[in-house]
């Protein structure tokens, strides 16, 4: 018999049980769906990560070297740094500048007549800290270059015992003098974007009052075009920063391969999305059992259909292909609607979750849901056709 004689011989027989045949699938699609959905997740979480440290939508690339203090004093990278950096890297690299004011930064100061340390955030719009006493910075406060800060409550208990007490008094940061006008709940939230508000600082104080006067920042930004060696230029220019960078006997310069880190995490990533995927996929050799019952079910009401095809000329392997078929038309057709519904829950679990993650179905995750449907449809559907093609004609007449 033709292919095509088989292929619509398999579909008819099908059809004749469609509520068998679709509870047969429904197994399948279950499995499908729960492997589709877990991978488009993972893999929209990738995606988001990419997006949000990785090159923006030109392609352009951006790297940021670090300046860690280890000094008392707070050294910096300064304008000298850059004019050097451009010297001696021309042509390298499309454009490098100090960013300051989206980083926490550690500083040295005084606070109720003692010395302290901490971590320091600068603010250029308002935040939204959880104020326990006083109150917070205001917009036209950040604007005229108000010289006031908050504080956090712990940094306020410990040099005044209480909240209430550390209002009004004056936290000199960097030899500048700031009015407490509130103190907040250090918590480490995110915006809009993925990235940290700044709110897990000591101490919060207007960017525009902190960098009067300073030329020089704790972060060096640099902007390279599509397809340059972003990361092997930054690690250059971070060595050269260490052998001829003006504050480098007070602090280090730090490259952050971020490129690394991203394909270390997307392979973490990718190994927990396929542990829980083989978890979930469990339920296919469930279905897959439920497909062979099923086929050898077929099998033993059709003994009299193979026995006519037998007799009319039809070769056992003609019987074998048309029965495999059968159990390959099932698990695929069950796979594709798993697919289709692991595709439509990962979207529709999308909007509920943070950081914009959206989930992405890929070709891959196509293939591999048609793959091992065809796979279970095969393996599971290979014994019920071998006995449906090893039926003796005699047998079947008497």
């Amino acid at each position: 018999m033709k292919f095509i004689e088989l292929f619509k011989t398999s579909l008819q027989s099908l059809k004749a049980n469609p509520k068998r045949s679709f509870l047969t699938m429904l197994g399948i699609i279950i499995g499908i769906a729960a492997v589709i959905t877990i991978m488009s997740l993972g893999d929209g979480v990738k995606k988001r990560m990419y997006d949000l440290f990785s090159t923006n939508a030109t392609g352009v690339q951006k790297t940021e070297i670090d300046f860690i203090a280890t000094g008392k004093d707070q050294g910096e990278i300064t304008s000298e740094d850059i004019n050097k950096i451009e010297s001696n890297f021309a042509g390298q690299f499309k454009s490098v500048k100090l960013k300051r004011e989206d980083k926490q930064l550690n500083f040295v100061g005084t606070l109720g007549g003692e010395e302290i340390n901490g971590t320091l955030s600068l603010l250029k719009s308002p935040d939204d800290p959880d104020i326990v006493a006083g109150k917070n910075i205001s917009r036209f406060q950040l604007g005229i270059g108000d010289e006031v800060a908050l504080i956090s409550k712990a940094l306020a208990k410990k040099s005044f015992k209480k909240s209430e007490n550390a209002l009004g008094s004056s936290i000199v940061i960097d030899n500048q003098s700031y009015t407490i006008v509130g103190v907040f709940n250090p918590s480490e939230t995110w915006d809009s974007d993925g990235r940290s508000n700044r709110l897990g600082a000591d101490v919060l104080v207007p960017s525009g009052v902190y960098l009067k006067g300073k030329k020089g920042g704790t972060i060096l930004e640099v902007t390279f075009v599509k397809d340059a060696k972003a990361s092997k230029i930054s690690k250059k220019i971070a060595k050269y920063l260490k052998k001829h960078g003006k504050d480098r006997k007070q602090g280090d310069y730090v490259y952050y391969d971020t490129g690394a880190a991203l394909k270390q995490i997307g392979s973490v990533i990718d190994t927990m999305t396929y542990f829980v995927s083989a978890i979930a996929a469990i339920s296919l050799f469930i279905a897959g059992i439920g497909v062979m019952n099923m086929m050898y079910i077929s099998v033993s009401e059709r003994t009299q259909e193979i026995g006519i095809r037998l007799a009319v000329g039809a070769r056992p392997s003609d019987i074998l292909i048309q029965f495999l078929l059968e159990a390959v038309m099932l698990t695929v057709t069950g796979g594709l609607l798993g697919f289709a519904l692991g595709w439509l829950i990962g979207a529709g679990i999308s909007p509920f979750l943070p950081q914009k993650i959206h989930a992405v179905v890929t070709m891959h995750s196509f293939l591999l849901a048609f793959g091992v449907s065809s796979a279970v449809g095969v393996v599971f559907g290979i014994l019920p056709a071998k006995q449906a093609a090893n039926k003796n004609l005699i047998d079947i007449l008497r």
